[in-house]
């Protein structure tokens, strides 16, 4: 065997091997940030649902995901399911071939496998103290495979029909939030309203704690898909702090402004809307249009939580922060993306590209409308086998003991 030293990017595979350890952490991190915004008596029932994809969805990534993300196109929308199933003839040795060079497969692998996993946990928050577990965890399994791996191939692929037409998503918007955020709203839509309300956020520490988290790792989530150490990484980095910098602080003050308080809360939403948003733009644009874009996320999200709570129990406000964070960036990047700040992206409506804004806008609507019907459906489906919604009002509101037979909070006798 050739001496894999003699071709390994020794520096780049450790960065990228930190940021897939940063995108890791994001998982508990979101676990944290739903478990402190829910009631006490179903603060289980909702983190087991973000760490069980931390050990299902990687499973199912290894078995078939990764090959139907990356494989050999097939029609453009997903890969060969075989070429990579089960890492089939993938050695130590074997490169991945979609950057410069110098990273393992096996690194690409791991780094994707961490946003397959966190993608579908963002879902949960909608649907909070509603779904069965079971149902859950079929949910989990058919919305990996008919959502979000296709989306993958489509827009991260070489390959993939949208790739190949020009649209561009640096690190998630379109492939991450629009999708989770879609399906979102189509599962509040299929739930109903809880009967039992929530007697509200719980636990803000555990919210700051989870926010804090997902901050952190959001480094990795977007400066780690450059796929390499370069000018544009670290643009990446700053962009993504500052346009979080800026939503958070932004968010607050319409807060104040709208409700008489400033709120943690929802400084800490902020930021998350701010870094939802960014996320597609990251790696294409200067660091002063960050912070126009952290400025539009948070009053763009704030006004979509707002209206969307008079209609739908969207209990985390999932489509109002990720959904419409997505979104909002995914057409923003068509708008101030610079060659100036990556040679290799493309230059946006601010120098002359009108064009991109439309295939910005034509692939949201096109992914918001996939993820949407396929939400729907693949919910009828389980629930053709299994109940998808609990019976709220034989649990009442003490889900964790229905579902789990735990209680975070059980008080021992002295």
């Amino acid at each position: 065997m050739e001496n894999i030293l003699s071709f390994l990017d020794v520096p780049n595979t450790a960065f990228i091997l930190l940021c897939t350890s940063l995108v890791m952490l994001m998982t508990p991190g979101l676990a944290f940030f739903y478990g402190g915004l829910v009631s006490r008596k179903s603060v289980i029932t909702i983190m087991s649902q973000s760490f069980f994809s931390m050990g299902w969805v990687a499973i199912i990534w290894f078995a078939v995901g990764y090959s139907l993300s990356f494989g050999p196109s097939i029609n453009g929308i997903v890969g060969d399911p075989f070429y990579y199933a089960f890492l089939n003839d993938v050695a130590p040795h074997t490169m991945y071939t979609g950057n410069n060079g110098g990273l393992p497969l096996l690194v690409h692998f791991g780094y994707q496998m961490m946003f397959a996993i966190i993608t579908p946990a963002l879902i949960t928050g909608a649907f909070a103290n509603r779904v069965n577990f079971p149902a859950y965890l079929i949910f989990l399994t058919l919305w990996t495979l008919f959502v979000y791996c296709p989306f993958v191939h489509m827009v991260w692929s070489p390959e993939g029909i949208l790739a190949k037409w020009g649209v561009v998503d640096f690190a998630g918007g379109i492939v991450v939030h629009a999708t989770a955020g879609f399906a979102a709203i189509a599962s509040a839509i299929y739930v109903g309203k809880r009967v039992i309300r929530s007697d509200g956020t719980h636990n803000i520490p555990f919210v700051a704690l989870g926010a804090a988290l997902l901050w952190f790792g959001w480094y990795g989530f977007n400066a780690g898909s450059e796929l390499n150490v370069n000018v544009v990484t670290v643009s990446a980095f700053l962009t993504t702090d500052i346009a979080a910098a800026f939503a958070g602080i932004t968010w607050f003050i319409i807060e104040k402004i709208h409700t008489g308080k400033p709120k943690l809360v929802g400084f800490l939403t902020g930021a998350i809307a701010g870094l939802a948003t960014i996320t597609p733009a990251s790696g294409y644009v200067s660091i002063s249009s960050a912070a126009i874009i952290g400025i539009i996320a948070s009053i763009v999200c704030y006004c979509a939580v707002f209206l969307v709570r008079r209609h739908l129990d969207d209990a985390l406000d999932v489509f109002g922060v990720h959904g419409v964070g997505g979104i909002t960036g995914s057409i923003l990047v068509g708008i101030f993306a610079s060659t100036i700040w990556n040679d290799k992206g493309p230059a946006g409506l601010l120098e002359g590209n009108a064009m991109q804004v439309v295939k910005q806008i034509v692939a949201v609507v096109f992914t918001s409308v996939w993820s949407f019907v396929f939400t729907l459906i693949i919910l009828w489906i389980i629930n053709k086998f299994t109940p998808v919604k609990v019976n709220q009002t034989a649990v009442g509101n003490n889900l964790d003991i229905d579902q789990f037979g735990e209680d975070a909070y059980t008080e021992k006798a002295e």
